[in-house]
């Protein structure tokens, strides 16, 4: 770090009333000397980085034409992205950000459907893009690392940034899509107004203040770095700490030398990171928090146990947030207590609220087809924003009234509320519901499953059978008579809970913000190039290998008993 850097970042600055839009948090850093960026290579103070934002909101003007003033953004997690999303608030245009995962047609889906002008990126990313038909011609791409592209910032470079006529609370910002792990993405609308909500809110929730670093390992096209980090960083004017993406090796390393003391992250990120080896001195870092969803209760353990750091495990999506509140008490594995009276677990079908559940010793819902439904938010039809252009989709999440989340959940005896997996996760086998992520839980606790899916395949005579796909290191260090004695071993799972299916993997495809696909699992079944194990009959899980033979077999049974249509 330059010396200049040392100096700003111990500056302080008067506090500032917390404001309407996103546009305004970052006028409110003008200024302000504290460090607001950081790289492995470089730093920027809070009003160095207004100005770059306000550089690259005068391209943007520059290049608008008629239409909605959408900036795609195709890039790793670089300084570069978050200047255009501060150019982007100052000038009321709306950042989508495109998942670099995503290739062919359903890339070229995505872009054309949220209708962008322009395209921010880099030439690998240009790559990705090449062959598409995007509807852009070629000087509607803008390349970072294009040798012009410096020259071209530095004369969009104003003395004064200020926020364009118009731009307020009710301006769309952002084009978020959703992850897609169980059917086609869909871009969430979020106003400026909402985004800033969020930003104080979470900062009250997960205690965030100007004296933190926050480390964004999370991609910056997901909600989770935009919505817990990022914006509650601009927010308090602390300091971001940026890395390209996520490595289970080099998050350490990285907190060291940043000196973060809080990050986010999501389940399989999390998971990584515990399958990397202990060492002597993992206590000793800066982290004090950090929030995130869906890990299993075994990582969150084992993380505060390894790095004394506390984590706020919370719930919500792109399209909606706010449904609980934490609880110093609540047990392991709840979300905490439902939020008002208006967030309910009711029956999808009647919209009757469901009874509480009964939890054995294990914590094992003991009456789930009455205890677990669909969370329902009864006043979440007035925050909702809405996806762009799919009016289907808005009409599916608000019914009666109401914003159906699609999750399923519980609420126990004692009032607190847990998340019990998609919709699409409900897995009825035998006449019986049972959850896909419990039975993840339960998967994640054995230390060689680094991380897992759980999903429903068709049974060849009727209902579903559970199928999991499993991450390990090494394929040939997963014993299957071992595996099968570990699951008889657990005793919070279920008879009809154990998978029938067990696809072992050293790399499950995952979506760009690192969730397991269970869509793609789910298209293959037991037809892959990976090592499939297969469980017949009853009694203790006895696993056999599938071979193609095999595969043919069970198919054939579909046929015999008139399902060829589930295949």
């Amino acid at each position: 770090m330059t010396n200049t850097a040392t100096e700003a970042s111990t500056s302080t600055s008067v506090a500032t009333p917390q404001r309407e839009d996103v546009a305004q948090m970052l006028i409110d850093r003008i200024g302000d000397q504290h460090l607001g960026l950081r790289t492995r290579t470089q730093d920027w103070t809070w009003d160095q980085v207004v100005h770059e934002s306000a550089a690259r909101g005068s391209y943007a003007k520059s290049l608008r034409g008629a239409g909605p003033f959408h900036i795609g953004v195709l890039l790793e997690n670089e300084p570069e992205f978050l200047f255009w999303l501060g150019g982007a608030a100052l000038t009321g245009a709306t950042i989508v950000g495109i998942n670099p995962t995503r290739r062919g047609a359903e890339l070229e889906a995505e872009v054309r459907y949220v209708d962008c002008q322009m395209i921010v990126t880099d030439k690998a990313g240009r790559e990705k893009l090449a062959g598409l038909d995007l509807g852009l011609t070629d000087d509607r791409f803008i390349l970072v690392d294009d040798a012009s592209y410096v020259e071209t910032i530095a004369a969009h470079q104003v003395e004064a940034p200020q926020i364009d006529l118009g731009v307020d609370a009710t301006t769309l910002f952002l084009l978020l899509f959703t992850s897609g792990t169980t059917g086609m993405s869909k871009a969430v609308r979020c106003s400026q107004g909402r985004l800033t909500r969020l930003a104080y809110a979470n900062c009250a929730k997960y205690d965030i203040d100007r004296d933190d670093v926050c480390y964004c390992c999370m991609p910056l096209f997901h909600g989770n770095a935009l919505m817990a980090l990022w914006a509650p960083a601009l927010s308090q004017g602390a300091t971001i700490c940026l890395v390209r993406k996520f490595t289970a090796s080099g998050f350490m390393p990285d907190v060291r030398f940043y000196g973060a003391t809080y990050f986010t992250y999501v389940g399989k990120a999390l998971g990584y990171l515990m399958a990397t080896p202990e060492k002597s001195d993992d206590i000793e870092n800066t982290l004090t928090h950090g929030f995130g969803t869906e890990a299993s209760p075994g990582d969150k353990a084992e993380f505060i146990r390894r790095f004394d750091a506390q984590l706020f495990e919370g719930y919500g999506s792109s399209e909606g947030a706010g449904s609980v509140v934490l609880d110093p008490n609540q047990p392991a594995g709840a979300l905490g207590r439902p939020a008002s009276e208006n967030i309910v677990i009711v029956d999808p079908d009647t919209r009757e609220e469901r009874p509480r559940a009964l939890l054995d010793e294990h914590g094992r819902v003991l009456n789930p087809d009455e205890a677990i439904g669909e969370m329902v938010d009864k006043a979440g039809s007035q925050k909702f924003e809405g996806y762009y252009k799919n009016e289907d989709a808005i009409a599916e999440k608000i019914r009666h009234g109401w914003y159906w989340t699609g999750d399923l959940g519980y609420v126990d005896e004692a009032g607190f509320i847990y998340f019990a997996g998609r919709k699409g996760d409900w897995i009825r086998v035998d006449g019986e519901n049972t959850s896909a992520l419990m039975i993840e839980h339960i998967l994640r606790r054995h230390p060689k499953v680094i991380a897992t899916g759980v999903f429903a395949v068709p049974d060849p005579r009727s209902g579903d059978q559970v199928m999991a796909g499993i991450e390990v290191a090494d394929l040939a260090d997963f014993d299957p008579i071992e595996f099968s004695n570990y699951l008889v071993a657990q005793a919070d799972l279920g008879t009809k809970a154990a998978p029938r299916f067990i696809r072992v993997s050293t790399h499950l495809p995952t979506t760009g913000s690192n969730k397991v696909l269970k869509r793609e699992l789910q298209l293959d079944r037991w037809r892959t190039e990976e090592p499939v194990y297969h469980w017949v009959g009853r009694g203790n899980p006895e696993y056999k290998l599938m071979s193609d033979a095999d595969c043919d077999a069970l198919e054939q049974e579909f046929h015999t008993h008139g399902r060829s249509r589930f295949l």
